[in-house]
């Protein structure tokens, strides 16, 4: 192992690097860095680690175990991934940004203390918030400050959760936490960003403003990061029970509502990150097995779905699905890709998502929480219904047509493709996944009882989308969800103080501007302001001039006569005569 770097260093470093680097070499590049960083977790073992001290605290950048691992190295497959599919992007910011928001997640990963987790959660926050505002359009500019003002509030209460811990216990090291009031503050900000409602809705908000290949990159490390430290410090709590199971039908019951592709793929993360924060609620190993597969299945089935749904972006200009159809003739290997993410995220048997989602179910059903098994089997039959029939039925095979398509770059299909064959490898042989996670598993998903009873919900969801297919058409409808209550009344709360506040200030600095105007001319000839503002006194019609006077023909815009300004001049002239009188 090399003892003196970090993994989330070599990505941080090339995200450095990219900027200096010309365009053309840039994409190639991108590439080196992911792939020197699973180097480096090859030659990791558990029980390694790297220290610093800092204020009298010894941090630990860098704590090895198999939890950590097996985060590491899907964080690190998937950068790889998305920079092939974004390939052909030229735009250095959002590859820098691509890279520095995967280096912060290695690092809150591989973090042994709450100090180093607080530094790379910021820096997470920010650089995600850039592959939001890299499309450049006044949605994505909306919804990036909304992301990024959630995403800060978040941080302040880890921090503030942060302090209060290492207040009452003298420790910094990120471990089990008990039930104190800084814990909570640290689940907050925890939940917050595993977008457990109501704390969600900035996730639905701002992943479908993103970039093509930028949402990419978002779908697959803010909520599982979430998911890691959820694991580490608050595994066994049973209210995470309740808040996954609840998720995991949240999601599914607004993304059966949404007409945008990717908004609908946005409220799955929503659903199957309840999926894994349930496991972690449950606390046991296996359940605990469960949720890190779950997040290692869903980084790559969920980038491949968005993959899928950006490409068609990219070729037709659209994502609304009352705006596409007719792609399965001119897309047909988008389609087939996409097909394999679906059936992985819907549990299909043969598709990674199968061999993980039913690791949580059955744990939760050996621990005796009955509740959350159905809802989570309930989830199931809407994933596969939103994402599985009714997403591609109407992109695909709708009867609208979806006009002219451009090409699709080779990057893209590439990264598609390499997504795809990891998701049957998984499902096919889930024993390839089950060796690298934190606990000996003892789990078999293919016998013969969990196979019929996955393939009759199936089929019975299938046959349902039939019946009801005329009610499923999507309808151009924009939802709100709970960013009701930051979205709408902000808009009266900008008016009501930060408008009038403008103004006052807008006025304030003309009337500075002007006196700094008046004090300058008075400085440079202030004989000559006394003459013209003599005459200016005795211009036609003021009190003091003559009647019938027609000679006069000053330069009256040389002479400023306001009263505010008057009045800021008296103040200045008290207030220095005052100051003379002092120092006397």
């Amino acid at each position: 192992m090399m003892n003196s770097i970090s993994p989330a260093a070599i990505l941080l470093a090339g995200a450095v690097l990219l900027l200096l680097l010309p365009g053309r070499i840039r994409p190639a590049a991108f590439l080196v860095f992911p792939a020197l960083a699973f180097w480096w977790l090859l030659q990791a073992n558990p029980g390694d680690s790297l220290s610093m001290s800092f204020l009298n605290y010894d941090l630990v950048l860098v704590r090895v175990d198999r939890l950590s691992l097996v985060f590491g190295y899907v964080f690190v497959l998937i950068t790889f991934i998305g920079g092939i599919y974004a390939f052909h992007v030229k735009d250095k910011g959002e590859q820098s940004a691509a890279l520095l928001y995967g280096g912060s997640s290695l690092g809150v990963v591989f973090s042994g203390d709450l100090l180093t987790l607080v530094v790379f959660w910021e820096i997470m926050a920010v650089s995600s918030v850039y592959l939001v505002w890299a499309r450049r359009t006044p949605a994505s500019r909306g919804a990036g400050m909304r992301y990024l003002m959630v995403h800060l509030f978040g941080g302040s209460v880890l921090i503030a959760g942060v302090l209060m811990h290492i207040a009452q216990t003298g420790s910094i090291m990120f471990d089990l936490l008990d039930s104190s009031i800084s814990s909570y503050l640290i689940l907050l900000a925890f939940c917050l960003n595993a977008a457990v409602p109501p704390l969600h809705a900035w996730l639905s908000d701002a992943y479908p403003e993103g970039t093509v290949t930028g949402t990419v990159f978002l779908s697959a490390f803010t909520t599982k990061t979430a998911v890691y430290v959820l694991a580490r410090g608050f595994a066994g709590w049973e209210l995470l029970i309740w808040a996954g199971s609840i998720m995991a039908v949240y999601g599914v019951v607004y993304a059966a509502l949404q007409n945008d592709a990717r908004r609908l793929l946005a409220y799955h993360i929503v659903s199957q990150v309840g999926y894994m924060v349930a496991g972690v609620g449950l606390g046991t190993f296996a359940a605990v097995d469960g949720a890190t597969a779950h997040a290692f299945t869903h980084i790559l089935y969920k980038a491949l779905l968005f993959m899928g749904v950006g490409a068609v972006l990219y070729a037709t200009g659209r994502s609304k699905l009352s705006e596409l159809g007719g792609l399965a003739r001119v897309m047909p290997w988008v389609l087939v890709l996409y097909m394999i993410g679906a059936f992985s995220i819907s549990g299909v048997p043969l598709f990674s998502g199968f061999v993980s989602k039913s690791m949580i179910i059955d744990a939760a059903g050996a621990t005796g929480s009955g509740i959350a098994m159905v809802l989570l089997t309930l989830a199931s039959v809407g994933t596969f219904l939103s994402v599985g029939l009714k997403l591609p039925y109407f992109a695909w095979f709708g009867s609208k047509s979806s006009g002219e398509t451009k090409p699709v770059p080779p990057g893209m299909y590439i990264g598609m493709g390499i997504t795809a064959l990891i998701c049957i490898v998984i499902g096919v042989y889930p024993a390839v996944l089950y060796s690298i996670l934190p606990y000996p598993v003892d789990f078999h998903p293919y016998t013969s009882g969990h196979v019929i009873e996955t393939l009759q919900l199936l089929v019975f969801t299938a046959a349902g989308f039939w019946l009801l297919l005329k009610w499923l058409h999507p309808k151009d409808l924009s939802y709100l969800d709970i960013d009701w209550l930051y979205r709408r009344p902000a808009r009266l709360a900008y008016r009501l103080f930060v408008v009038p506040v403008n103004k006052a200030f807008a006025e304030a600095d003309v009337v500075s501007a002007r006196v700094v105007r008046l004090l300058t001319r008075i400085g440079a000839n202030p004989v000559e302001y006394l003459r013209l503002l003599a005459t200016f006194s005795n211009r036609p019609g003021s009190s003091s001039s003559k009647a019938g006077t027609q000679d006069y023909d000053p330069d009256l815009s040389r002479v400023p006569v306001e009263p505010m300004i008057l009045i800021v001049l008296l103040f200045f002239v008290v207030l220095i005569a005052w100051g003379l009188f002092k120092l006397s």
